[in-house]
């Protein structure tokens, strides 16, 4: 019996990576499927929708006024996605887990700048709770990838030998 801690984060997992088939004690596990892109990663393209709703919240009037929090909190809200696209591009999976945790901290960073624009009334507490669960998905989303790639025997690009390179490249 699968204990339900290490089911629920199974499946969290399989929701972030994406594809394939492969059946191990009944529990379906998927395997990444080759991304090329980052802007094909679910993580970022959740970070981008978040940077935008901030960006817009911050486009405001009493909010676009407040210089300093509104750079702060979209400088946070775009360090999520950027750090995101930064790892990735690094071509190895340490490098990428390294940005990833960054990525994470930004999530908590917005967070915090979130409760301060509460406070100074630039956004109703309704707001708060949506963006706030939204930074919570996004760090747990970004967890569970770098989970995933401490696992993964996938090094990265950059550790491959010229003659995988050039396979990689034919497919």
């Amino acid at each position: 019996m699968v204990p339900v801690v290490y089911v629920v984060l199974l499946f969290s997992i399989v929701a972030i990576v994406g594809v394939a088939q492969n059946y191990t004690n009944d529990i379906k596990i998927r395997k990444m499927s080759t991304v090329k892109r980052f802007e094909d990663l679910e993580v970022w393209k959740l970070a981008r929708e978040l940077c935008n709703e901030i960006f817009l919240l911050t486009d405001q009037t009493a909010f676009s006024r407040d210089f300093s929090l509104r750079n702060q909190i979209n400088g946070s809200s775009g360090s999520e996605m950027d750090k995101i696209a930064k790892g990735f591009e690094q071509d190895g999976s340490r490098e990428f887990i390294q940005f990833l945790s960054i990525s994470k901290g930004s999530c908590g960073e917005s967070r915090s700048q979130l409760y301060r624009a509460l406070g100074c009334k630039y956004l109703p507490i309704d707001k708060l709770e949506l963006l706030s669960q939204k930074t919570i998905d996004l760090g747990r989303k970004i967890s569970n990838l770098m989970i995933y790639l401490r696992n993964s025997e996938i090094k990265g690009n950059k550790y491959k030998t010229v003659a995988q390179q050039q396979k990689q490249k034919e497919q």
